[in-house]
């Protein structure tokens, strides 16, 4: 296990931790990420009270792991949490908390979401999406 910090910055950042716990899968790369340090309790838009009974002090992410032509869709990809974030990031912007540096991220994270894509129709030419073929 392992945890992240490059995040930090203020009290909300500062107060949250993100654990990695899975060993890294045939990619190098870990497929499960635990976030603490947060209580729902005070969030309008807490599904876990009216969901489970309780509010949520942490979550996970779960990334995809292992070819999808062989395990199916188990987890999300990163073009979905890139979409995520931009879907938040463009609301932003569409409202009272536009700014600068808010574009630049967009743009930064829509650059990402290109290339991951891009990449995905280069492997589906070759014939080599879903499964771990070069």
């Amino acid at each position: 296990m392992r945890t992240l910090e490059d995040f930090k910055i203020n009290s909300a950042n500062d107060t949250l931790k993100v654990t990695v716990t899975d060993e890294p899968g045939a990619g190098g790369a870990n497929h499960l990420y635990m976030i603490e340090g947060f209580d729902t309790s005070t969030n309008a838009s807490d599904p876990f009270v009216e969901r489970h009974g309780a509010p949520s002090k942490h979550t996970t992410i779960l990334f995809q792991n292992g070819p999808i032509n062989e395990k199916g869709v188990n987890g999300i990809t990163h073009e979905v949490l890139l979409s995520i974030v931009c879907d938040r990031l463009r609301s932003f912007q569409a409202g009272p908390f536009a700014s600068r540096e808010n574009a630049l991220a967009l743009t930064k994270l829509e650059e990402a979401q290109h290339w991951l894509l891009h990449r995905t129709r280069a492997r589906m030419a070759r014939g080599v999406e879903g499964t771990h073929k070069v």
